[in-house]
């Protein structure tokens, strides 16, 4: 399974900010359960407590999506299940074909919406879906689980950013989670194996590092005045994989350099982290890294890179997501230093694309 990755880099900048180090260190934490029953997913308990009360996500761990069947429970209340053909013909419940399948459908789409009104413990539809969970054709999965309770925001902490249209946080330490909280899931699930996870954390220093040089207007570039927005995509992908630049005679490993035109920055800032990231998180992110340009700074843009699971049943929003060659699907924000920003987002060929 691609693990998830969520990257930031910032130019021009030896040592994060109190502000943004302390986000980076509270992405966590998030659940490990080994062989959970699919049918808890669905219980009226687990509804009430998590999905009803906040964006719950689960997704099943070691599981490859053009292979096995997986799962994922979105935060807006829809499981989504991805079956082979013996398994979804068992369970007797109602789907469609992949529309990755072939000429020879091997893999069809089950999606039940937990926070349906009809989805009730005295439906026929939720006792034939138990039932199926149960006893028809019982389902087991080690599942990543993570869990954003609502209300968590108080009135008079949340402003409008110009930049990117979305929530300033002003206190990010107003944002982490209480014991109670975190405890609630693991308290929920002790009769299983659980583990509470953290992301892991990579953060370094680049010297002498070339940079591309990019003007906001200029998506395309400018002959010998600008690189194209493609032209850092690329740039971004070998300097998150720690590839020299150099283009070294002897360098046998990679041939690539830095696009044209290009400046070197004494030192940048490369953070990553590695794990079951909500969105919620990754948003705080972004947020604090507009707020980077709140004072002057040498950095002429930041980077925000967000690379999904490679076997996620689904990609954005609910759109179906295969693996192919390589199971791609990511986006990456540039933020300049005027407060324009661009938005690319890349899918591999098994996939619609981006919304």
């Amino acid at each position: 399974m691609g693990p998830p990755l969520v990257s930031f880099l910032i130019p021009e900048c030896g040592i994060l900010s109190k502000e943004l180090k302390s986000l980076v260190m509270e992405t966590g934490p998030y659940y490990f359960v080994k062989n959970l029953p699919l049918h808890e997913l669905i219980s009226h308990e687990f509804i009430n407590t998590f999905v009803k009360k906040g964006a719950c996500y689960a997704l099943t761990y070691n599981t490859n999506i053009d292979e096995d069947n997986t799962v994922a429970l979105l935060p807006n209340g829809k499981l989504i299940l991805s079956l082979d053909k013996d398994t979804y013909e068992e369970t007797g419940l109602q789907g469609h074909p992949s529309q990755y399948s072939g000429r020879k459908i091997m893999k069809f789409i089950v999606s039940i919406d937990l926070m349906d009104f009809s989805f009730n413990p005295d439906s026929k539809n939720y006792k034939r879906t138990s039932w199926s969970f149960k006893e028809k054709k019982p389902l087991k999965f080690d599942f990543l689980l993570a869990w954003h309770p609502t209300g968590r925001y108080e009135e008079g902490q949340m402003t409008t950013a110009r930049a990117v249209g979305c929530v300033m946080v002003e206190e990010p330490g107003a944002f982490r989670m209480s014991s109670a909280e975190e405890s609630t899931m693991m308290s929920y699930f002790s009769s299983y194996q659980i583990q509470e996870q953290q992301p892991e954390i990579a953060l370094s220093t680049l010297t002498d590092l070339q940079c591309p040089v990019l003007q906001s207007h200029a998506l395309r570039g400018a002959a010998e005045a600008a690189c194209s927005a493609q032209e850092l995509w690329d740039w971004l992908g070998a300097v998150f994989s720690h590839v020299n630049l150099n283009n070294e005679p002897n360098n046998f490993l990679s041939t690539y350099y830095c696009p044209q035109p290009s400046t070197v920055v004494t030192k940048a800032y490369l953070c990553t982290i590695t794990g079951f990231l909500l969105p919620e998180k990754i948003n705080l992110l972004l947020e604090q890294l507009c707020h980077y340009f709140d004072e002057p700074k040498l950095a002429p843009w930041v980077s925000l890179s967000v690379q999904g699971f490679a076997d996620s049943p689904v990609s954005w929003r609910e759109n179906e997501h295969g693996f192919r060659k390589g199971g791609e699907h990511l986006y990456n924000f540039v933020i300049f230093n005027n407060q324009d920003y661009w938005l690319q987002m890349a899918v591999g060929a098994n996939d619609d694309c981006p919304p």
